[in-house]
């Protein structure tokens, strides 16, 4: 297999629209894995390195796929592997407007929670803590942030869920647990 070029793919990206290209459509050959991660932080890794621009950050994020457990950048001509720790992208701020909840991902992706984009506790891949993530996407998810975590369970109301009590949020009309509570 040939060496990876990560300036040739970012070209490639690049040439697709400002908004979000059609990757459900492709169908690219598997070209590899490269050595990219993303943190459990939300950071971004090339070859060990951080990628300190936040737009190629943003160009990768466009084109990124999960299928299964595996993610995967993909173009119209190529599909390439990549390692997440846990999830691609961190809840790091939202806001409630009427009856909504908005979170915004630390790549500036905003969404309204809502049965299209619901919360979820999912186990975090690194501590194994039954956490709150939201789907972003195309089966991507964000983790909530710490801070996001405890600002959102002020609103929260205590509810029981199969006998258990729950601190529940409410957005999109729909009800989200945000874990166990005493």
């Amino acid at each position: 297999m040939a060496e990876f070029d990560l300036a040739k793919l970012q070209g490639d990206i690049a040439k697709q629209n400002k908004t979000l290209p059609p990757i459900e459509n492709w169908d690219p050959p598997f070209c590899g894995d490269i050595d990219l991660v993303i943190k459990h932080d939300g950071s971004w890794h090339y070859m060990g390195t951080p990628i300190g621009r936040i737009a190629l950050v943003k160009l990768f994020a466009g084109v990124l796929k999960r299928e299964a457990e595996q993610y995967f950048l993909l173009t119209p001509v190529e599909k390439v592997g990549i390692q997440v720790v846990d999830s691609p992208f961190l809840i790091t701020q939202w806001q409630q407007k009427q009856h909504d909840l908005i979170f915004t991902t630390n790549l500036d992706d905003s969404f309204v929670v809502s049965s299209q984009n619901p919360i979820k506790l999912m186990p975090d891949k690194v501590s194994g803590d039954l956490l709150p993530y939201a789907l972003v996407r195309r089966n991507l998810w964000a983790r909530l942030h710490q801070n996001v975590f405890y600002q959102l369970a002020e609103l929260g109301s205590k509810q029981l869920i199969e006998s258990k009590p729950h601190l529940i949020i409410t957005s999109g009309g729909q009800n989200f647990s945000l874990g166990c509570c005493g």
